[in-house]
């Protein structure tokens, strides 16, 4: 496995995960406070998006590290749990890594 595909995946858990944090900070806003309706709106809608291209990194992931399905839908859940996917990305890594194959170094022609 490439180490591009953990990357990938790592930079998308990070972002879905502060994404969601400042969802919720939103929502706490909106429904406590009747403030920041249409930020609530705004930023819903990106976390959206970008939980979607995370779904994608980390099936990705999971596929060629040949997870189990049911670790495989924990990953993809924890997305939609906030903090928890700072955890499980750090559990992830540490798995991941020893799967991890670099290319031999190419010569350079002179």
């Amino acid at each position: 496995m490439k180490k591009s595909v953990l990357t990938r995946y790592r930079v998308m858990a990070y972002v879905t995960a502060v994404m969601l944090l400042l969802l919720c900070t939103c929502m706490v806003f909106k429904y406590g406070f009747d403030k920041g309706e249409g930020l609530t709106l705004v930023v819903s809608q990106i976390h959206g998006v970008l939980y979607i291209i995370y779904l994608i990194f980390a099936f990705d992931l999971g596929s060629k590290a040949r997870w189990p399905f049911g670790k495989l839908v924990w990953v993809l859940l924890s997305g939609t749990i906030p903090t928890a996917a700072f955890f499980v990305e750090r559990k992830v890594v540490r798995e991941v890594e020893p799967l991890i194959t670099d290319p031999p170094p190419t010569a350079v022609k002179v």
